[in-house]
């Protein structure tokens, strides 16, 4: 790559990198934050479901409008925007101000994130190239997430506001530097108008389902709203499909889900973070509320992980390049498998490097497989003016995933809360939620399966055609 192409991919990993390192820090900062301002649980909840139904919710828009409207247009207008609301974020003095700029930050990613991507894979030729910058701009997900969490628990020992603000500056030099770095894109000139209806729809439907799920484990899974939601959210997503399949210039061409590798990587992504993000919470209340450690205490114990993926950002292309993505998300699923599983083994007194070590390792060895092998997957052979759908069709997968694994391990765990609150009872309770958790990560490894058995169909084909391309050789220069 030249210094240009350098300078570009930086500016998208910062944006990425900004996303994860929000999502992480708010955490730790939680307990502060509602001292501060005098607020409930319930609505410290929402700080962070505030992030994630903007973001969830808008994304299949957000990937759309940086095709029609033009990529780099919508990215830097979008990264702005996250500048302008991490600030007034770390400056407000109210619970709801509080939440509205996180809403609005969640918002601004669910345009930065799919745009981003299409960015990438509509400048880097697919292939080793593509196959490289994916890798490096994929690991900055996790290094920002596990940075994170180091920071915040640095950061809020001063003020929680440093973790509110820390975001501003960081986005607002990206932004700068993508004035000048980022390649001009053009707006889809071809398009058959804009689906309005559709855009309605579909980002209506999503919100509506982040709402609902975020929202379950509190006023109950069985409830009459939480089953009149999912009922109305069902009707939505029909209508959806209804209109698109009629839309001369559709949301999502429905089309694109015919292909077996295209599904295989939105249920992977589900999958992945929907069991990492489960993982993390219980493992987070495990350490602190159990074991008492504090909250940077517990960011070093999980920074293995995204220390092993930042490592190995480098390699992951030539990786790819050699073993194909279908091989590397089976064996990464695996490694997760094995990882979560052997956390089970954990005790009210555990030693670190011989019970807890050995699961951040195999996660962490996962996630440098398995992440930026999907987003390969999802993007190859999918022609440029279709990258932002697929981007944020992608993105979409991955957060709703998130908000419905994370919602049903909290159900589980609820539902398995002891009496007498002894130390040993707690973490019983947890292990149900430990197993749903590796029962999802086994969920993907099966669905990412079949893939190994199209890929050896192709390879056969391949050959095939070879084979026979080298026979009508060899009989035009004996005829010759």
């Amino acid at each position: 790559m030249d210094p240009r192409l350098w300078g570009t991919l930086l500016v998208l990993c910062a944006a990425m990198f900004l996303d994860a390192l929000d999502v992480s820090m708010v955490g730790v900062a939680l307990p502060s934050i509602g001292s501060e301002l005098d607020l409930s649980t319930s609505t410290l909840q929402w700080i962070v479901s505030g992030y994630i139904l903007g973001y969830g919710g808008l994304l299949l828009l957000g990937g759309r409008t940086a095709d029609l409207l033009g990529r780099r247009q919508v990215f830097l207008v979008a990264l702005g925007v996250f500048a302008v609301a991490s600030l007034l974020g770390g400056l407000v003095d109210s619970g709801p101000l509080l939440i509205a700029s996180r809403f609005i930050k969640g918002l601004s990613a669910a345009f930065t994130a799919p745009a981003g991507l299409s960015i990438i894979t509509t400048t880097f030729a697919e292939g080793p190239l593509r196959n490289r910058a994916l890798s490096i701009y994929t690991t900055c997900a996790a290094t920002g997430f596990s940075m994170g969490l180091v920071l915040s628990g640095l950061l809020t020992e001063a003020s929680w506001r440093l973790t509110m603000l820390l975001p501003a500056p960081i986005a607002l030099l990206a932004l700068l530097a993508g004035l000048k770095l980022l390649p001009r894109s053009e707006r889809e000139k071809d398009h058959n108008g804009y689906d309005v209806p559709g855009a309605v729809l579909g980002t209506g439907a999503m919100l509506l389902l982040v709402f609902t799920v975020v929202q379950a484990p509190e006023v109950g899974w069985a409830s009459a709203r939480t089953l009149l939601s999912f009922l109305a959210v069902a009707v939505l997503l029909t209508v959806f499909v209804f209109v698109e399949r009629r839309s001369a210039g559709p949301l999502i061409r429905l089309g694109v889900l015919r292909s077996g590798n295209q599904i295989r990587a939105q249920l992977g992504a589900m999958g992945l973070f929907g069991s990492y993000v489960g993982f993390q919470f219980l493992v987070t209340l495990y350490m602190q509320q159990l074991l008492g450690w504090s909250a940077l205490h517990t960011a070093l114990a999980f920074l293995p992980a995204g220390a092993l993926v930042a490592a190995s950002s480098t390699k992951m292309g030539a990786i790819v390049d050699r073993f194909g993505t279908q091989r590397l998300i089976v064996v990464g699923f695996a490694l997760m498998v094995v990882g979560y599983a052997l956390f089970l083994r954990v005790s009210v007194d555990p030693v670190y490097a011989s019970v807890i070590l050995p699961s951040m390792l195999l996660i962490g060895g996962a996630f440098a497989l398995v992440f930026p092998s999907l987003n390969i997957q999802a993007t190859n052979g999918v022609d440029d003016h279709e990258q932002g759908m697929v981007s944020g069709l992608l993105n979409t997968s991955v957060q709703v995933g998130g908000a419905i694994f994370l919602a049903v391990v909290t159900a589980v765990v609820t539902a398995h809360a002891p009496t007498h609150a002894t130390p040993q009872a707690v973490l019983d309770s947890y292990r149900p939620g430990l197993v749903v958790v590796t029962i999802i990560a086994l969920a993907g490894l099966l669905v990412s399966l079949p893939g190994l058995r199209t890929r050896r169909a192709q390879q056969s084909i391949v050959v095939a055609k070879s084979t026979v391309t080298e026979a009508e050789t060899e009989r035009v220069a004996v005829r010759d």
